[in-house]
């Protein structure tokens, strides 16, 4: 790929069930595979599943994250300003936004071009990872680098999900953290405004 960049603007929502299945749904509002959604699911058992809708997303997301299993299908994404729908494959779920603290506040006043810099993420992952135990910035392949900027922070109070018609049980933290990639979500159900660049081949 040379040293082609990818930028992916949108959210990303991850929630843990009592079950022991933890789910991360991203919703991307600009990347240059146009809108989509994607959800990437590790059991309790610690399988890997990543749902996407075409197949250049499922051969784009897989080729920079870790998975057991790749499925390709419609994934249906509904955000609402209070409540979320996702449904991919045999996965449903629903999740409740609450309102945005203090972390949200103080993410909102950076600037997005600031906050969008390699810079900036190599300045703010020692922090973010101290209180949420998130890294910005890192590789999860060789000659593939990434790093994020979070823009918005919002608490995720309460879910239900199922997949294959069981019941996953009620939101739960996100642990044990998941393993997709050099970056886990916040083990506090969380929704987070982000910019995601992946970088291939070399240089900021």
């Amino acid at each position: 790929m040379g040293c082609e960049r990818m930028e992916f603007d949108g959210w990303i929502a991850g929630v843990g069930t009592a079950s022991g299945t933890r789910i991360v749904v991203g919703y991307w509002l600009r990347s240059p595979f146009g809108a989509f959604g994607d959800v990437m699911l590790e059991r309790a058992d610690g399988h890997r599943v990543l749902y996407a809708p075409t197949p250049p997303t499922a051969e784009c997301i897989a080729g920079v994250y870790h998975f057991d299993e790749v499925r390709t299908g419609p994934v249906h994404v509904r955000a609402g300003e209070s409540a979320w729908e996702v449904s991919a494959g045999s996965l449903a779920l629903r999740f409740d936004v609450g309102r945005r603290g203090p972390r949200g506040l103080v993410l909102r006043a950076v600037p997005r071009p600031l906050a969008r810099r390699p810079a900036w993420a190599a300045l703010t992952t020692l922090p973010a990872r101290a209180l949420t135990g998130v890294r910005t910035r890192g590789s999860s392949r060789p000659g593939c680098r990434q790093w994020y900027a979070a823009c918005d922070l919002f608490p995720v109070v309460a879910a239900a999900a199922s997949l294959e018609g069981t019941d996953l049980g009620p939101l739960a933290p996100v642990v044990p953290p998941v393993r997709f990639g050099f970056a886990s979500a916040p083990a506090a159900p969380s929704l987070v405004r982000v910019v995601s660049t992946i970088r291939y081949g070399g240089g900021p």
